[in-house]
């Protein structure tokens, strides 16, 4: 994925699909089947970071368009709510996540860059209207000026992957420089927490607790995809459950259940940024004794998860939004 020891600037460009791909886990304990995935929308150019809206649709980002998509999660209608993020430009970055303060959508894009041969800003945009977004805080000028301490990295501006509502402003993971950085609306860019060679990815947050996904370093095993918590007045860092295969993000269900969604099998030996393998990723949920058992399976290529009551809407790479219907164990589900 991020992997900084590894990853050169030939395979990054050559690897199309880069990190937001197929996932799995191995280890993971089974529980009570849930349903099969269904298909609720497939027309995107390319799928990445998701979220639900103050109306409760679904808003997922088209990294290949540019754009922001709202999506009915009971019929699958699907309507353009912004179209004017800057594009991906290499096979990988654009518009990463989305989500909302109050009743204003937030958009975090990376390599778009000029180091990367763009002409946009690596950063926090706000949507002003459909054709209209305004540039909030240029975290990518701040990671050149910041450069994260005492290891190798050769995007110098960082590989910006999630985002979430916290403090009138936001988290922000960077899974090049590893590291979670706090944004805020005034423009500010701070290093809230830093790691070692872990990965970051998805967010989520209960309180002032923060839940984190590690997709690990290559080969990205299951021994390194955990969920961990932490907050900002504490150095230690928890762990909540180890076992995904590149972990991507990390949602709470009803009666903070907790769920995780894996990317899946890396075949050893593929270059660093190579696809995980097709098919492998799982929808997983935290089992409460340090691991996780699997929900759902045979994904293909999961990037983003959301849980509106006992149902799950999975993201994947090549633009589908699948519906997981009765994720949930009693009390708070039907499975």
């Amino acid at each position: 994925m991020f992997d900084r020891h590894r990853l050169t600037l030939p395979v990054l460009f050559g690897a199309l699909l880069f990190a937001v791909v197929a996932g799995g886990a191995a280890g993971a304990g089974h529980r009570s089947a849930s349903s099969s995935p269904t298909l609720l929308f497939g027309g995107l150019g390319g799928g990445s970071g998701s979220t639900v809206g103050p109306g409760g649709d679904l808003y997922v980002t088209d990294t290949v368009a540019g754009k922001i998509v709202r999506i009915d999660p009971a019929s699958g209608e699907a309507s353009t709510y912004a179209d004017c993020l800057p594009r991906q430009i290499v096979g990988l970055g654009g518009a990463m996540d989305v989500a909302f303060l109050g009743h204003t959508a937030y958009a975090i894009v990376t390599l778009v860059d000029a180091q990367l041969g763009g002409t946009a800003v690596d950063g926090l945009y706000r949507i002003d209207g459909p054709h209209t977004c305004t540039v909030v805080a240029d975290i990518g000028a701040w990671a050149i000026a910041h450069p994260p301490c005492c290891f190798d990295f050769f995007v110098l501006s960082g590989v910006q992957y999630a985002m979430e509502p916290y403090r009138h402003g936001f988290l922000v993971t960077d899974g090049h420089h590893n590291r979670v950085l706090q944004v805020g609306l005034d423009g500010s860019v701070s290093e809230f927490r830093a790691f070692g060679d872990i990965v970051p990815t998805g967010l989520a947050l209960h309180g002032k607790t923060v839940y984190m996904a590690e997709a690990g370093p290559v080969p990205h095993l299951p021994e390194n995809g955990k969920i961990v918590s932490f907050d900002e007045n504490s150095s230690s860092v928890s762990e909540v459950a180890v076992g995904g295969r590149l972990l991507v993000d990390v949602e709470f269900g009803r009666g903070r259940t907790l769920f995780a969604l894996a990317q899946g099998h890396f075949t050893p030996g593929h270059d660093p940024g190579s696809p995980a393998d097709p098919n492998t990723g799982q929808l997983l949920e935290v089992d409460g004794h340090g691991g996780f058992s699997v929900v759902a399976d045979g994904l293909n290529q999961p990037t983003s998860l959301e849980l509106i009551g006992t149902t799950a809407y999975v993201v994947t790479l090549g633009g589908q939004i699948w519906k997981i219907d009765d994720v949930a164990d009693p009390p708070y589900g039907n499975a």
